[in-house]
């Protein structure tokens, strides 16, 4: 059975030799070797080797014949062959020897066409490679000449045009490499000029401005006279007009090769022709690196800058000096720095496209001009010299139309200026108050005395004077007032001429001038001028002929305010009968002044009064005189003649004053005699002192009569003795029975005399009646005169008694 197994195991095995490739019989074999049976496939394998063999034997012997005849056909062919053999050789050598010439011929000729294309290549490349080379020669001399906007614009034709085309060469890539580092170099190189720039721009602000300023003030005087060809224009106007040289200097063409930033022009401008302000300026380095960055693709990126630098030096150009307020030069360089910056923004807002826009300049400007007026106004506020705040004014408005021909808004700066006017005014009154003050300090309180007709038109024409009678008096003659009027109505004048000069160029219509000019002026009036009256009438050592003269000048001060008024009039072109006009105070102030000094005269005279009156020594216990008369008292009679001498003076006061101060001079003389007799501390008085004051009185009373000053109707100045003469006639007649019987009738000899005071003056008469001699009480008389004087006591206290009730 194991023997079958086998046999048929070997017989696959022989199967698969047969039929399998020799390169994969391996395993096969292996298998054999791995069995036992070795010999046995050995001897199975050589029994079919034999097989085999016969089959081909018998197949060879099948096709012999025809093996045979091929021999033989072949036999055959091959002598001819070797003729044919010997006929091609035979050829072969004639063709080899004959066409040698042309082999040469024709390698001589593959040769040239070699050459020619080779050459023909050489010129392509050439071709290629020549305008990469010229164009980074002309890169090269670009760079070294500093114009880096061609060379940045040959950097890009050369790589995107020129090196795809020239091929892929060692310089190629060099050249290659080196475009990165280029542009590098050039964006660095105009960012550098850039900054040099903004540097030389912050320098030259000053300049631009002064320049621009200085335009503009020529604009000014142009447009208001006739000159048919203005050689200068301001702002955007300006621009238009200008030629076109001009406006290459300017820098608007970015391939400009003037790096500088500032330009020279002055050898380039006329003496009496003042240069444009961008004339002054070249901003190609601004153009430049603008479009420098455009091609670089960072234009955000240089805008961004741009405008922060430029917003830091905006900072740094609104930043004042702190001493900015002790000079107008101080203030010239501020508003100078402030108008270069804003012409540059301007310049570079309208001649490139978005690098600054008008939002971005409104923004700054708002910015600037919060700035500016803070600073006016804090260092305006130090400033305590008129002339000086004036020239700022002048200085702000050449400012604010500088500025407004280049488009900016200024109305807040002429808002300032009104606020500043408020402190102009203020200034001014200082100094006013100190130059009156030196008027009247200075016044001799005199009436101008005037020799000849040119001094008396000299005065005349100094303040409004017209007195017919005085000019029909013959010289030397004196004019009713002192050197105070013609000097104080100048001064008012000049005070008015300042504040128009202030107003001027400030586009207020001519009613809000006179109308500033009014207000202001009655501040003067009402405050300054007012308070300097108030000052010469009650200084020190002021006598009554001074305040008499101040009357005088303040009543022709009065009379002069209608020729102001006039005057404010005919320089403003107001009428003063606009309606809602402002009218003068000066009248209620010169009225004022005059009503202080008459009340200042009647305290002086009264005052005066009383120093006589301390002067007077009277015996209040001198006995009854006898028959002889008695004469008034030598401080009585002093007083009298003072003030006989006094009213002569007030001859040239208005009759009013006149009187007035005569009467209270009287009544005041009247009360303090009055209460002489009334003094507390007199505690006895006897019949002799009472005729001694009534003959003092008696003598007021003549002083009364003979009229000191003229305007009084009949006795009426005696009235002011009436209460001290009736009392005193009471007591000398010993009237009680009249007076007790007739008191409180209307027709009352004693109408005047108060019942209280009557009392008073009898209970010092008692005392003295008590104490005048110690055995009076011996007397008869002097009992009865005791008891009389008690009943008329008893008979007072009832009748004050009863009226009480």
């Amino acid at each position: 059975m194991a023997s079958l197994e086998t046999a048929a195991e070997h017989e696959r095995i022989l199967r698969e030799i047969e039929s399998t490739d020799t390169n994969c019989i391996g395993p096969t074999l292996r298998s054999v070797y791995d069995g036992q049976e070795h010999g046995l496939f050995m001897e199975k394998l050589d029994a079919r080797i034999r097989n085999h063999d016969r089959e081909i034997e018998k197949m060879c012997n099948h096709h012999f014949q025809g093996f045979v005849d091929s021999i033989t056909e072949l036999l055959k062919v091959r002598g001819e062959a070797q003729k044919l053999k010997s006929q091609v050789t035979e050829t072969n050598r004639h063709l080899q020897e004959n066409g040698k010439e042309l082999t040469t011929s024709m390698e001589e000729l593959r040769q040239c066409r070699v050459q020619q294309r080779n050459i023909a290549t050489t010129i392509d490349k050439l071709t290629h490679c020549l305008p990469v080379l010229e164009m980074y020669s002309r890169l090269q001399e670009q760079m070294r000449a500093k114009r880096y906007y061609p060379a940045l614009r040959t950097l890009e034709q050369l790589e995107q045009t020129c090196l795809p085309k020239a091929g892929q060469y060692r310089f190629c890539s060099i050249m290659a490499e080196n475009i990165p580092k280029l542009r590098i170099q050039i964006r660095d190189t105009a960012m550098s000029q850039l900054r040099d720039f903004l540097e030389s721009i912050r320098k030259h602000s000053d300049k631009i401005g002064e320049t621009a300023m200085k335009q503009a003030q020529l604009q000014r005087s142009l447009d208001s006279s006739v000159s048919p060809q203005p050689r200068v224009l301001l702002g955007r106007r300006g621009r238009k007009g200008a030629p076109a040289a001009i406006r290459a200097g300017m820098g608007v063409n970015p391939l400009s090769e003037h790096d500088t930033g500032i330009l020279d022009v002055e050898d380039e401008e006329e003496e009496d022709e003042v240069p444009g302000a961008q004339d002054l300026v070249d901003f190609s380095p601004v153009y430049r690196c603008l479009h420098i960055y455009t091609v670089l693709g960072l234009r955000d990126v240089f805008e961004n800058y741009y405008r922060k630098q430029r917003r830091k030096q905006a900072r740094l150009v609104l930043q004042p000096h702190s001493n900015m307020h002790e000079t107008l030069e101080g203030y010239r360089r501020y508003f100078n720095q402030i108008v270069g910056f804003f012409v540059v923004e301007d310049h570079v807002l309208h001649t490139t496209q978005g690098l600054v826009n008008r939002a971005y300049v409104e923004e700054l400007w708002e910015l600037a001009l919060s700035k500016i007026v803070a600073a006016l106004r804090t260092h305006s506020s130090y400033c305590d010299d008129p002339d000086l705040v004036l020239d700022l004014k002048n200085l702000i408005v050449l400012f604010a139309d500088t500025l407004q021909g280049y488009g900016f808004p200024v109305s807040q700066l002429f808002d300032m200026l009104l606020e500043i006017r408020e402190q102009y005014g203020e200034i001014l009154l200082k100094r006013w108050n100190v130059t009156f003050r030196q008027v009247i300090d200075q016044d001799n309180y005199s009436p101008i005395p005037v020799s000849t007709e040119e001094e008396y038109r000299q005065y005349t024409s100094q303040c409004p004077f017209q007195d017919p009678e005085l000019e029909k008096l013959p010289f030397p003659k004196k004019l009713p007032f002192s050197e105070f009027v013609p000097k104080v109505y100048c001064q008012l004048k000049e005070f008015i001429y300042a504040c128009l000069k202030y107003s001027e160029d400030l586009h207020l219509s001519s009613t809000e001038v006179d109308d500033m000019i009014r207000k202001s002026t009655n501040l003067l009036l009402t405050r300054t001028l007012s308070h300097c009256l108030q000052y010469a009438i009650k200084k020190k050592n002021v006598g009554l002929a001074e305040l008499v003269q101040v009357i005088i000048n303040t009543t022709h001060l009065e009379q002069s305010c209608h020729f102001l008024e006039e005057f404010i009039s005919n320089i403003t072109n107001v009428p003063p009968d606009t309606v809602n006009a402002t009218k003068l105070y000066g009248t209620s102030t010169f009225k004022d002044a005059r009503h202080a000094a008459e009340a200042e005269i009647y305290t002086s005279l009264n005052a005066k009064i009383d120093q006589f009156l301390q002067l007077a020594d009277y015996d209040w216990m001198a006995a009854v005189p006898g028959g002889e008369n008695l004469a008034a008292s030598d401080y009585l009679i002093d007083l009298i003649a003072f003030l006989k001498s006094t009213f002569s003076v007030f001859t040239n006061l208005p009759g009013k004053v006149a009187q007035t101060a005569c009467m209270s001079s009287c009544k005041h003389i009247s009360t303090s005699l009055m209460q002489l007799l009334l003094d507390p501390e007199v505690r006895q008085i006897s019949m002799g002192a009472l005729h001694q004051l009534d003959t003092d009185v008696k003598e007021c009373e003549s002083f009364a009569r003979a009229g000191p000053v003229a305007g009084f109707q009949g006795d009426t100045l005696l009235l002011a003795f009436s209460d001290l003469r009736q009392l005193l006639d009471l007591f000398t007649q010993w009237d009680w029975s009249t007076y007790l019987a007739d008191y409180g009738k209307p027709t009352c000899k004693y109408l005047r005399v108060n019942p209280h005071t009557a009392l008073a003056l009898l209970e010092k008469m008692k005392e003295t009646s008590r104490k005048n001699n110690v055995f009076a009480q011996f007397r008869k008389t002097d009992r009865d005169r005791q008891k009389l004087i008690d009943t008329v006591i008893k008979q007072l206290r009832n009748l004050i008694a009863q009226h009480h009730t």
